[in-house]
């Protein structure tokens, strides 16, 4: 796994030797884990289906979200590491196995980019072992385009974020200046790399307050990528993660009325969008076997062992 030896498979760069055992940025060595694996019924409809996606939440993140919902298998909490236990490619295979065993419509990966080569050697093991589900990609796009080009043979749907374009909040939620640049361009050989419009959903969380952020990512989808993708409105944002300075509220009703004349404005037609949320009952706790509520999830795998 050369990228991973002074690791240059992100946008950081950080260099760590992740083969010998230091954490990169993202808080993980060359050893995958992994902190649940699960039949998710709360994706867009079409990788739901009847039988749910088969969601594998990879531990670790290289970017950092001052809100993550994740958290305790993304960054860790109180200064503890991110919870989840290292497999191997066949471990990751037998996870797969079981998904599909269990029903499940896909493979869908959540935030990997820091773990490219080790997921391929698991999907790659999965297949081997006659698992031939599509494989979706669901991460943040912050990504690098040569790390991207290591999938184009393995993953089958693309489900990246575009979280804002703008670089200071960028920097301020979301832990990278660059964000906005590397994460348009991901989204770009995504585009490129995907085979019909219907395997490419951009997904993209309204803000509380900024909601001129928004209005950006819905002009430059329009204009760049609406006739190769499918756009997804998130109305989830809860404030999360325990972090200050946050948006400390929901999306209010007359903040998403606005959105939705955003969309009329720039002729978005096609895609997904979620009714007004508020609340934080469906907020995944990945200390439990089920991370969701029994309605959103059923548990296949868990860091403490199969369910």
């Amino acid at each position: 796994m050369p990228p991973y030896k002074s690791c240059n498979l992100c946008p950081r760069n950080c260099g760590a030797d992740r083969l010998a055992g230091e954490t990169g940025f993202c808080g993980e060595t060359a050893g995958l884990r992994i902190g649940a694996a699960l039949l998710h019924f709360g994706e867009e409809p079409p990788l739901v289906g009847k039988g749910g996606s088969g969601t594998i939440f990879v531990s670790g993140c290289n970017l950092g979200c001052a809100f993550c919902q994740n958290y305790r298998i993304s960054q860790g909490q109180a200064g503890e590491r991110a919870l989840g236990k290292t497999v191997s490619a066949e471990d990751f295979a037998s996870i797969c196995a079981a998904l599909c065993g269990r029903g499940a419509e896909n493979i869908n990966v959540v935030t990997g980019s820091h773990a490219i080569p080790a997921i391929i050697e698991g999907i790659t093991a999965a297949r081997r072992r006659g698992v031939h589900l599509p494989v979706l990609w669901n991460s943040s796009a912050y990504e690098s385009l040569q790390a991207l080009e290591l999938l184009k043979d393995h993953v089958d749907i693309y489900l990246p974020d575009l979280k804002t374009l703008d670089s200071g909040i960028a920097a301020k939620f979301f832990n990278a200046k660059d964000y906005p640049q590397t994460a348009s361009a991901a989204i770009l050989k995504m585009a490129d790399m995907a085979q019909s419009r219907e395997k490419v959903i951009v997904r993209h969380l309204i803000l509380p307050g900024y909601l001129e952020s928004t209005r950006e990512v819905l002009r430059w989808f329009s204009q760049n990528v609406k006739s190769r993708a499918m756009l997804s409105l998130m109305t989830q944002y809860t404030p999360a993660g325990g972090k200050a300075n946050i948006p400390d509220r929901f999306l209010s009703k007359e903040e998403y009325d606005t959105v939705m004349e955003y969309l009329e404005e720039f002729e978005i037609e096609d895609g997904f969008c979620q009714e007004l949320v508020t609340g934080s009952d469906w907020l995944p706790d990945f200390t439990r076997p089920n991370p969701f509520s029994s309605e959103l999830s059923v548990p296949v795998w868990h860091f403490t062992g199969f369910k």
